[in-house]
């Protein structure tokens, strides 16, 4: 199987590294504009595999899209990584032309490609990317959900004092600090509801903390984070390339889920061969419910921006 990873930044690097390690892909190709970037990542990736012990086969390219043919999956990064105080909102601008260009390349060199859409703002991104190319709702995905769960997951094994392996969780809506919603209610500890473990006022703190979860790191490393990130998409890239059938809380397009149509935002879905293969609806409460109407609306706006910026 061959994978594109568009962008040879933190995040495209530590993508390329952890799907190289797996070793389920024949062939990983990093593309960048930045000349000898993303040939100077493939080459430092490739002098790892012997002490790694992986065969697949690590390419960089500059911005010549002719190399990523025929990808069976292809991860878009690229784009500005947002700053200390900097809004995944404010992003929109410089990055919607990007992922619009990008996404349109790619298609014109493997026309039966999987996109994962890791550039923010994500679920405007994600649906910047279906208006582009026309692809089904199946074939684009946007990473959001599965990060997004994982510091969900983090907090509460911190939280719980517990290995992270014995927590299940996850966090659907948009993938922004007012957006995300940690389903605390859903979620466990080895079968067993967390709140039978913690208070509200702790899982309070909890979602909250997850909620801010990019923002913190971006504060504390002065860009956007990218182990998680990078370990996020990797995951979802081998589901697919492995058919795992594995779930995602993903940004995915909706035709009538939860009673939405015509956006990308956070839900779990069933990732498998062929991308999305079903988005699966879970029963919310009504303080659920309300939030994912929040959120959906703040999505809106930002995908209106598009249509002004005649985009869409």
């Amino acid at each position: 199987m061959k994978i594109t990873v568009v962008g040879a930044g933190a995040v495209g690097a530590s993508c390329a590294e952890y799907i190289a390690i797996k070793d389920f892909a024949s062939e990983v190709v990093l593309i960048d504009i930045k000349e000898g970037f993303a040939e100077g990542k493939a080459m430092d990736l490739m002098q790892t595999a012997s002490l790694n012990g992986f065969d697949t086969k690590i390419t960089g390219v500059t911005n010549d899209y002719s190399k990523t043919a025929d990808s069976d999956v292809a991860v878009i990064t690229s784009g500005i990584p947002r700053k200390p105080g900097m809004t995944r909102e404010e992003l929109i601008s410089t990055n919607a032309g990007i992922v619009k260009s990008v996404s349109e390349n790619l298609i014109k060199h493997s026309p039966n490609v999987i996109l994962i859409v890791v550039s923010n703002p994500m679920d405007t991104m994600t649906y910047l990317a279906h208006k582009a190319t026309g692809l089904s709702k199946q074939r684009i995905i946007g990473m959001g959900g599965a990060l997004d769960s994982a510091r969900f997951k983090y907090r509460l094994a911190e939280a719980l004092e517990c290995p992270a392996s014995d927590v299940d969780g996850m966090v659907i809506g948009g993938h922004s600090d007012t957006g995300m919603i940690p389903l605390t209610r859903l979620a466990t500890r080895n079968s067993v509801p967390v709140s039978k473990f913690l208070s509200q006022d702790k899982l309070d703190y909890v979602k909250e903390e997850t909620k801010v979860g990019g923002a913190t790191l971006t504060k504390l490393l002065g860009t956007s984070a990218w182990y998680a990130p990078g370990a996020a998409v990797s995951a979802m890239v081998q589901a697919i390339a492995c058919d795992t059938k594995k779930m995602f809380p993903c940004s995915c397009l909706l035709e009538g889920e939860y009673g939405m149509s015509d956006i990308s935002i956070g839900a779990p879905a069933i990732i498998g061969r062929n991308g999305i293969e079903k988005v699966v609806e879970i029963e919310l409460d009504d303080a659920e419910k309300a939030n994912m109407s929040e959120s959906a609306e703040a999505v809106r706006k930002m995908n209106n921006v598009l249509g002004e910026m005649n985009l869409i």
